[in-house]
């Protein structure tokens, strides 16, 4: 009931983005590159209309926002029908169109750079990651970001293993996921990205450092926000499965259904996810240990028990371009899995028998109004209440080699671990979740170009723990954690010079509880008894920033962004996490970072028809009370079961990035991109005023540089007439790096290189498409986390279909 109420009054109390005209232009093209001259070009049902000149460009002055289509005539085509949503005051909208007249509207091409555009020029540190072509390849979510400037996915191993994303030297919960605006996290770990395939995905918004109001929250690193796709053009129905090595299996469905009567609008989507995760490991912390104890080092064998199983759904049932809504949806998400756990942080010993599961149900809303009630005034919420289970089994006893075979004594006898179980004592613990994450912008355009805005996050979690192996205190004992938190801030933005200076100034106000209540045994006679011990602790902190973009000229940006930004604990981080091997912390403190931001944008630049663009960012942070997981700072201790976070203390980040992109006609795009950063312990003298070891040493387990690069190259009617052949190839380079505090070679991650090449073909009738993708081409040495080897070469095959016309 209280959640009822929180709800209840926050929706009451949440108060506004506005409702204007927009100007659409773009150029009017043949699919093969040819300018279409002369062509009319018309806002239908107004008298807004344009005719393209002879480089086929064309611009729409003082379209309304909403649901609008466009009406393209010529000598040279067939009339054409296009649906946009026009949503922001300049659109950049390039249409590509079969010069025979026997395409219908399911076939027109909008290439989609319009939303990209808009987003890279806003001021913030951000990249825009489009999907379209990943999304007819076998690549993950993950790959995609892993290969984004600035981006590094830290994933220790294959398929379903523990993932954290590092933005320039911010990792963990500094980084927000998102999806759709809503932290991934509610959903349960069992809704990641690892499962949400690139076909589900519009595009993926990476911000580095400061935040726009929409995505406001307690994070200092950075925003991953998966955006959906929703706003289909045409009703369809696609499919893809994939099979390839390491008996890895994934499949995808995702279908959209509007009734253009009633406005009636269905979105549902569902994927499985199966790896046995097999691979092959030979690095140095892959070892086998001999009866007598000698270890024997780079012990060729593959993984025995890392198995990876996950399954979500996802419904959603609503109303898009209404009189009472932009869009209303009603959504259940359904999300389960099943991870067989290898090991702990490192590779130094392996485990059998060591399990997780977790189902997750969640309850979604989405609403979105422009000019609600007046113009000028909108409102968007989404809210999702989840409940979700966690079990964690270990019982089993025997100790094992990277064989899979139990270990034995000098008598040749199975040999047992020293705690009767593979970390830890034998366990079964049942983790219950009720989670709920509600976010609403209320925002009202003052006069044209400047707006007012005021955005909430609420965010609780009441956890509750159950040993079931000691059934007493499973029944009567059962420890509870809850957290809550709110954000408010409120943001100015402002439009002018023309539209060159964009500037957005906001304020943030962060709250969190955090509740704990557990038992301990105590003597009472000669009785043992329970004894109840509670702690409850409340923060409150403030924080507050500016972006501002300017164009010194068309297509030549200076943006820069600087933010007082405060992070309070996660549940994961102050509750800890069994499932990922993470120890309690109930006295982690909050940490708060300045970030500066500096950069540029050039182009996209054309010259006849090569294409050119570059970008840089400059970014330094200055961090108070770094939360981070505990690095060791023993060379000796080699095997790391468990982590726990804790406050570093002051850190500072300074680094640079760029990246390069240059395209040929149609055919050709071409991408390099490079992060540098040094991530440093500031943190000179402790309490009784001694120097620190490690002042002004680089954090350790952090890539602080790394490269990426890919090439694309399409070839048109290659096989057949009407069909398309795509090659790719990726690379990627990760410096050498320490993974513990003191200077040791043995705990140097190496320098690695990673390349992978692909194929998709596109049949005539472009609705199926077959790929081919050859991962870790030259089967490299790869490693992360804490020295986790990564998988070797593996060979994938994908198959897609789309249905558009029913």
């Amino acid at each position: 009931m209280k959640h009822f109420y929180l709800i209840l009054l926050f929706l009451l109390t949440c108060t506004l983005v506005f409702g204007q005209t927009a100007t659409i232009r773009g150029k009017v093209q043949s699919t093969g590159g040819k300018a279409i001259a002369k062509a009319t070009v018309r806002l239908e049902g107004t008298k807004i209309v344009s005719v393209t000149n002879e480089d086929g460009g064309y611009e729409l002055k003082e379209v309304p926002y909403g649901q609008q289509h466009i009406v393209v005539t010529s000598v040279e085509i067939q009339p054409k029908r296009l649906p946009v949503l026009v949503e922001s005051r300049m659109h950049v909208l390039p249409i590509a169109l079969e010069l025979r007249g026997d395409i219908g509207l399911e076939e027109v091409r909008v290439e989609g750079k319009t939303e990209k555009r808009k987003i890279e020029t806003s001021g913030f540190a951000v990249n825009v990651i489009e999907t379209q072509e990943a999304a007819t390849r076998n690549v993950q979510t993950n790959e995609l970001l892993d290969r984004t400037v600035g981006v590094r996915v830290r994933q220790s191993g294959g398929v379903g293993a523990e993932v954290q994303y590092n933005l320039n030297g911010m990792t963990g919960r500094s980084v927000g996921i998102f999806v759709d605006g809503i932290e991934i996290s509610t959903y349960g770990a069992s809704f990641n990205l690892n499962n949400i395939p690139p076909a589900m995905i519009e595009r993926i918004e990476v911000y580095k450092g400061v935040l726009p109001a929409h995505l406001s929250g307690d994070l200092l690193g950075g925003a991953i926000n998966i955006v959906l796709n929703k706003r289909n053009v045409k009703n369809n129905l696609n499919a893809s499965l994939s099979y390839g090595s390491f008996n890895t299996t994934q499949a995808d469905v995702s279908g959209f259904y509007r009734d253009q009567k009633t406005g009636f609008t269905t979105r549902i989507s569902g994927a499985f996810l199966n790896s046995d995760n097999d691979y092959e490991i030979w690095g140095k912390f892959s070892k086998y240990i001999e009866p007598n104890g000698v270890v024997r080092r780079n012990f060729r064998t593959k993984r025995f028990f890392d198995g990876y199983r996950s399954a979500t759904a996802r419904f959603e049932f609503g109303f898009s371009d209404v009189k009472w809504a932009d869009s209303f949806f009603l959504g259940y998400n359904f999300s389960d899995v099943y991870n067989e756990i290898q090991h702990g942080q490192t590779m130094g010993t392996p485990y059998m028998g060591r399990t997780s599961q977790g189902q997750a149900n969640a309850l979604n809303l989405h609403y979105n109004k422009r000019d609600l009630f007046v113009k000028g005034l909108s409102l968007n919420v989404n809210g999702v209440y989840s409940f979700r289970n966690t079990a964690i089994l270990d019982t089993v006893p025997w100790a094992y080699n990277w064989d899979g075979a139990i270990r034995l004594d000098l008598n040749g006898k199975p040999l047992k671990t020293l705690t009767g179980a593979q970390q830890g004592k034998p366990t079964h613990i049942d983790i219950d979740r009720q989670v709920a994450n509600i976010r609403s912008n209320l925002a009202y355009e003052v006069f044209k170009g400047h707006r007012l805005s005021a955005n909430h996050v609420f965010y609780t979690v009441d956890r509750k723990d159950t040993d079931l192996l000691n059934v007493v205190a499973a029944q009567e004992f059962r420890s509870k954690n809850d957290l809550s938190k709110n954000v408010f801030s409120f943001n100015y933005e402002a439009s002018t010079l023309n539209d060159r200076l964009l500037t957005n100034l906001f304020y943030k106000l962060y709250q969190q509880t955090i509740g704990n209540t557990w038992y301990t045994s105590a003597q009472v006679g000669q009785q043992a008894v329970a004894v109840k011990e509670e702690v409850r602790d409340a923060r409150t902190n403030s924080g507050y920033g500016l972006s501002v973009s300017y164009a010194i000229i068309p297509k030549v940006y200076l943006l820069t962004s600087a933010e007082r930004a405060v992070r309070m604990p996660a549940d994961s981080e102050t509750f800890g996490s069994p499932e990922d091997n993470v120890l309690s912390n109930f006295s982690i403190k909050p940490e708060v970072s300045d970030n500066y931001n500096a950069g540029f944008r050039l182009g996209m630049y054309e010259f006849g028809n090569h294409r050119l663009s570059l970008s840089g960012n400059a970014f330094w942070r200055n961090i108070k009370d770094r939360i981070m997981p505990k690095a060791n700072e023993n060379i000796s201790a080699q095997e790391i079961e468990v982590t726990q976070f804790i406050n570093l203390g002051r850190a500072q980040t300074l680094g640079f990035e760029g990246e390069f992109t240059y395209g040929y006609k149609n055919k050709l795009t071409a991408m390099v991109n490079f992060s540098k950063f040094n991530s440093l312990f500031k943190q000179q003298y402790d309490d009784e005023g001694r120097e620190m070891t490690y002042y002004n040493k680089q954090v350790p387990n952090e890539p602080f540089f790394t490269i990426n690069g890919n090439v694309h190259y399409r070839f048109e009617n290659l096989i057949q007439r009407n069909s398309q052949l795509n090659m790719f190839y990726t690379v990627g380079y990760v410096a050498p790096f320490r993974t513990i505090w003191p200077e040791t070679d043995w705990f140097i991650t190496p320098r690695q290189w990673a390349q992978n090449v692909g194929a998709s073909y596109t049949f005539p009738s472009r609705r199926l498409i077959a790929s081919v993708d050859v991962k870790n081409l030259f089967n490299a040495e790869v490693y992360d986390n804490f020295g986790v080897q990564k998988p070797g070469r593996g060979y994938y095959l994908k198959l897609s279909y789309s249905l558009f016309k029913f």
